[in-house]
């Protein structure tokens, strides 16, 4: 039997514990200027002159309600505030000041001022709100502009109408029922514990305002077209009647090709030329620059040309292709967590120093874990050369603890069986809650559309170890209808249904082997799935002074000596390394970093300490 029992017991998760945090701080934490806090434009693809940060020291209010749920959305505002918070840490996250964990019973208000200095002539005002954990209603001076249910998308408003010259009040009210609603909330657990981690809530990226003028570009979607020598560009506009013109830039910014039409509608595509385009990969992240004007509004923003899919290499191995050239696919699973802000990265350089440091260790992709990342993350990971294994975010029930851990931990058989098309198989899966599976599919689709121009996401993973899986491969199709650009992981870990473009498996209590796709007789002719590890690993090392919860450890395989620590990952990561002429596409380890009671990050969880040396 390929299977260590001594470690499936040792690594078998404990009851979660209550057991308070030792507060731990970044460098970048330990730095902050809170009047300038995440100061760098939000959106670096859809980029104009005019702006304004919000972030910074607002006020806020936690009170009882007596139906949190169904009270959020016509609220009272409250007379009197708690104090102050600073965004866009939540109240939970030591950088906010607050230290405090909003109930499901609650609802948190913010406040805050913001100065006109004159009339909005010709001009709208944009308010954005880059994400907020989980719904919320949108007050300006007075004025409910929007609703906003989803905790990992941006909320915008137009509130131009409302505007006036002088003193004008924000008030957000939000309602976050973390692990007692079936909502999307990744891996939030008010009791924390082994690998939940602490809920967080409200605001958790930057809010802005902009200027723009009342003739605007709404949206751009480029399409680079490596084959053809070709930049398809499709704008949408607030009003007909211009002219549009596009303009490519080299890395100089000297342009090297443009097009120019007039608007007869609301939308309008135009078509650059752009032969032997420079192509981007993990090496030379090779990007283009946009220059867009329509009337007098000009947006900034960035496209790169390159291909990615699964073909088979000259021994007919499906293997993962970056511009038709196979890459073997060295990952990290990245949860996103920070000590001091919990979802919320300390600032710009956190989120560099940690694809830097993964880049400098030898990995060329990360896959992000059960989260939506801030735009400049993958911005960074565009002009870094990282690639990104993009997650959808999970939610749904509490799945049933034998059929979505114990079963696939001891029968390696069930991670090709089972279904997940049935309302039985659905309960099993915390799948059942029609709202939750509605909400699933309607931010996949908005996930796609608001990541899908960075050149670095070069597969989407569908669902992750059964976690509110239901109709795996139905939802697959229906999202490559979306973008069949790029590959897709249908199932990470187990259940796999034959769908998608890898069989995707997570060992960790097994010998690192090559598996043979089980569905491959269903394959369409000439089709195959690449074989990737999508998950392994998982060795801690708690590193004194620089954990979470000292008295607990939670992962795979314990070590007390760092040079052990670093032997045994060397050689495994050589290990799966020499696989790669056994038919292995690529590997994701776990993890980037220490998170809470977890100690199985190549970094610590404060980033002061890179396991590795």
């Amino acid at each position: 039997m390929d299977l260590d029992i001594k470690r499936v017991l040792k690594a078998r998760p404990d009851a979660p514990q209550d057991s308070k945090l030792v507060p731990l701080t970044t460098s970048w934490g330990d730095a902050l200027d809170c009047e300038m806090v995440l100061p760098e434009y939000p959106r670096p693809q859809f980029e104009r002159a005019t702006w304004q940060s919000l972030n910074g020291w607002w006020d806020y209010a936690i009170y009882d309600a007596a139906d949190a749920r169904h009270e959020w959305e016509a609220a009272t505002a409250p007379e009197e505030w708690d104090g102050k918070i600073l965004v866009p840490f939540s109240p939970e996250a030591h950088l906010s000041g607050v230290g405090r964990q909003l109930l499901p019973t609650q609802l948190l208000w913010y406040r805050r001022v913001f100065e006109l200095d004159g009339p909005l002539d010709d001009k709208c005002l944009l308010l954005h709100f880059e994400a907020v954990d989980y719904a919320c209603a949108l007050y300006v001076n007075g004025s409910q502009i929007t609703t906003h249910v989803g905790g990992y998308l941006p909320v915008d408003a137009d509130i131009t109408s409302v505007a006036r010259h002088g003193e004008n009040v924000i008030e957000l009210c939000v309602f976050d029922p973390s692990e007692q609603g079936t909502q999307l909330r990744g891996k939030q657990r008010i009791v924390r514990g082994n690998m939940w981690y602490t809920a967080q809530s409200g605001i958790w990226q930057s809010v802005w305002l902009e200027v723009i003028d009342a003739v605007h570009v709404v949206s751009l979607s480029l399409q680079p077209d490596v084959d053809a020598g070709t930049l398809d560009v499709e704008a949408q506009l607030s009003d007909p009647g211009h002219e549009l013109t596009v303009e490519l830039l080299d890395d100089l910014g000297e342009p090297v090709a443009r097009s120019s039409a007039r608007a007869a509608e609301t939308s309008l595509a135009v078509r650059l030329a752009v032969p032997a385009p420079h192509l981007w990969n993990v090496d030379d992240p090779y990007l283009y620059g946009i220059h867009v004007t329509y009337a007098t509004d000009e947006v900034r923003s960035y496209c790169a040309f390159r291909t990615v899919g699964i073909e088979r290499d000259a021994d007919g191995v499906a293997r993962f292709c970056l511009n038709h050239r196979p890459l073997f696919l060295r990952g990290v699973l990245d949860q996103g967590y920070w000590p001091e802000g919990l979802m919320t990265a300390p600032s710009d350089e956190a989120l560099v120093a940690d694809i830097e440091s993964m880049r400098e260790a030898g990995f060329n992709m990360l896959r992000k874990h059960i989260k939506l990342e801030s735009e400049r993350w993958y911005w960074h990971c565009d002009r870094l050369g990282m690639l990104v294994f993009q997650d959808m975010v999970s939610g749904g029930g509490i799945p049933e603890e034998w059929a979505s851990v114990n079963i696939p931990t001891l029968f390696r058989r069930s991670w090709s069986s089972g279904k997940d098309t049935t309302p039985r198989a659905w309960q099993r899966y915390g799948a059942d809650d029609e709202a939750y599976r509605t909400e699933w599919l309607q931010t996949a689709h908005a996930a796609i559309a608001r990541l899908t121009h960075h050149p670095c996401v070069v597969t989407w993973v569908v669902f992750n170890e059964s976690w509110g899986q239901f109709s795996s491969k139905q939802m697959t199709e229906e999202l490559r209808a979306q973008d069949s650009s790029r590959p897709f992981v249908a199932t990470s870990g187990w259940y796999d249904q034959g769908a998608g473009d890898y069989y995707a498996v997570h060992n960790y209590f097994r010998s690192m082997r090559v598996y043979k796709d089980p569905h491959a007789r269903r394959q369409a002719a000439g089709a195959a799935r690449a074989f990737i590890i999508d998950e392994f690993g998982g060795l801690t090392c708690p590193v004194e002074g620089h954990v979470s919860v000292p008295d607990i450890t939670y992962g795979y395989d314990a070590f007390d000596d760092i040079n052990a620590w670093r032997d045994a990952l060397r050689a495994l990561l050589a290990e799966m390394d020499a696989l790669e002429e056994q038919g292995l596409a690529g590997f994701v380890y776990t993890q980037v970093s220490d998170v809470e009671e977890e100690t199985n990050g190549i970094l610590t969880y404060d980033r002061r300490v890179n396991k590795l040396g």
